[in-house]
């Protein structure tokens, strides 16, 4: 099933054929041993990504399900969080706290920016917090947190971590076995979606669950929902044929083919080929006269937030690049007009951004823009090669 289409937006991604091949596979029983080992082998995969020794859960559903099921397992109605917002998503914890009953405050800044450390620090110290949500990467800003500096202050104060990686697994290191300056300093609970990075269509949603995370559900009597209690869930993840509710078959194939081709190409690789992705896709842009929403120390290797320079009719300019195939996302919030999103992130291929940067450039120099195009492409190609060499 070829795409016909390039498809980068922050999210869903490309699918490759490998996995539209296994997404089409002849269905099974939920209770099929031989389902139950796909899943099991896809399940391992995941451990093995996200580097825990707890649990993780994959059921149907999107990445914000796994918001929800995240929070509602760790933190009770009436107890405090504390959210770390870099934009839209971040604030979506906000909404899905308080459906949930649960207290929460938050820390915001302008979009494009970075909360610091200090404040965060500054802010847990007022005390009571449960436990705190942290954007890995914020789609509408194309700003990535530094968990270098959050985990240890987060720690520091006693909560747990929660990440949310939507924007982010499969292409930037999200290892909850890793201690981040003292021992127990790590990441708790890492949630995510089926549709970015991982690249396979929309409808999973995956959390991993850390010991101390598990603990806090086993410290509470109940929860809130039934779906969503990974009580329910335990036995089904370490047993995939037994029944709590039926499990979606064929996106399981798919995603089980997706975390094969992330194995494959192994995980510290991955990251490094995002990293160079990200960098290169900036630099060529950068070329046009564009600037970058984020800069680059905390701009995301998944996707960049792009502004136009003077003169540029945002629908005009989508429409052009949709017209010769490229579909690009609009901005949200207060940028909405100013620019647009580019993901480039998952099994995308540098062959595809590489036509993607001429067409950018085609689409400026229909409304009168100047637009180097094989000067861009050259800067993309030599960037990400120098990024890989490092």
């Amino acid at each position: 099933m070829p795409n016909k289409e390039m498809l980068l937006i922050p999210g869903p991604t490309p699918v490759v054929d490998e996995i539209y091949e296994a997404l089409a596979q002849e269905t099974m029983s939920h209770t099929d041993m031989r389902f139950a080992k796909i899943f099991s082998e896809a399940l391992e995969i995941t451990k093995k990504m996200f580097n825990t020794d707890g649990e993780v859960f994959i059921i149907a559903g999107s990445g914000t399900l796994a918001m929800e099921m995240a929070l509602i397992n760790i933190v009770a109605p009436g107890e405090k969080i504390l959210v770390i917002s870099h934009g839209y998503f971040g604030d979506r914890f906000i909404g899905v706290a308080n459906a949930l009953g649960v207290q929460v405050e938050a820390l915001s800044v302008e979009w494009g920016k970075h909360v610091s450390p200090e404040l965060v620090d500054q802010k847990l110290s007022e005390g009571g917090f449960k436990a705190v949500t942290v954007t890995h990467v914020d789609t509408s800003t194309g700003v990535m947190s530094n968990l270098s500096e959050l985990v240890p202050v987060v720690k520091k104060h006693g909560a747990l971590f929660i990440l949310d990686g939507v924007c982010a697994s499969a292409a930037i290191e999200e290892d909850m076995g890793k201690e981040y300056g003292a021992a127990g300093y790590s990441i708790d609970v890492v949630l995510t979606g089926s549709q970015k990075a991982i690249g396979v269509p929309p409808g999973l949603a995956i959390v991993a669950f850390g010991p101390r995370a598990l603990e806090a559900r086993r410290q509470m009597n109940k929860v809130g929902s039934y779906y969503m209690d990974i009580n329910n869930w335990s036995h089904i993840m370490r047993e995939p044929f037994k029944y709590f509710a039926t499990h979606p078959i064929n996106m399981i194939y798919a995603y089980h083919k997706a975390m094969k081709i992330i194995e494959r190409e192994g995980f510290e690789a991955r990251y490094r080929r995002h990293a160079a992705i990200g960098k290169a896709i900036r630099a060529a842009l950068l070329t046009y006269g564009m600037k970058i929403l984020a800069r680059e120390e905390i701009a995301a290797p998944t996707l960049s937030c792009v502004l136009y320079p003077e003169g540029v009719d945002d629908q005009k300019f989508r429409n052009s690049l949709a017209q010769k195939g490229l579909i690009v996302a609009a901005h949200l919030g207060p940028l909405a007009g100013k620019g647009f999103r580019l993901g480039h992130m998952g099994n995308v291929t540098n062959e595809t951004l590489c036509r993607a940067i001429e067409i950018i450039g085609e689409g400026l120099q229909e409304q009168g823009l100047p637009a180097d195009t094989d000067k861009a492409v050259q800067v993309f190609k030599q960037v990400f090669a120098e990024s890989m060499e490092k």
